[in-house]
């Protein structure tokens, strides 16, 4: 049986307060899990919403299929991309330490990733819009810390 992962991520302000959401489903489990994020962007949440779905499935080589309204990680990934961007160790591209800890749990399982429209009354990319958004409108923010990081070096000036 496949476990079926939905993924959404949200920032307001991009970057700005920021959240995931993520709704996983294996016969009649259910799962919901969101968090959110005091600085960070759309895209980290996207792909950091993918990665806690996968690291939440527990047994090895799952057949595990995600649906993403994220262009960006899901081309990435069928594409081929990020496989590209490995062989280059993520020279130029933003967020290494996301992709480099996806592919720490990619390779744990078989996974196909589909797009799914926004917005676009899919039940469950719907509820984890919700979650995305309330996580990120939330009381308990904790800090992207890589995120951040990198932000003020790139900030940095010389005076």
């Amino acid at each position: 049986m496949s476990i079926i992962i939905y993924t959404d991520g949200s920032a307001k302000g991009n970057p700005g307060r920021g959240g995931y959401g993520v709704v996983m489903l294996s016969g009649k489990h259910r799962k919901e899990i969101s968090k959110g994020f005091l600085l960070t962007t759309n895209n980290r949440m996207e792909l950091l919403a993918v990665i806690v779905g996968i690291e939440n499935v527990k047994k090895l080589n799952s057949e595990i299929v995600v649906y993403s309204d994220s262009k960006y990680v899901v081309n990435a990934i069928e594409k081929g991309w990020l496989f590209d961007w490995q062989k280059k160790n993520f020279k130029g591209k933003k967020n290494p330490d996301l992709w480099i800890r996806f592919l720490s749990v990619y390779k744990k399982h078989s996974i196909r990733f589909l797009w799914v429209k926004g917005h676009n009354n899919n039940v469950e990319n719907e509820r984890c819009d919700r979650l995305a958004v309330s996580a990120a409108e939330g009381a308990d923010l904790v800090s992207d810390v890589w995120y951040e990081n990198q932000s003020r070096n790139n900030n940095s000036t010389l005076f």
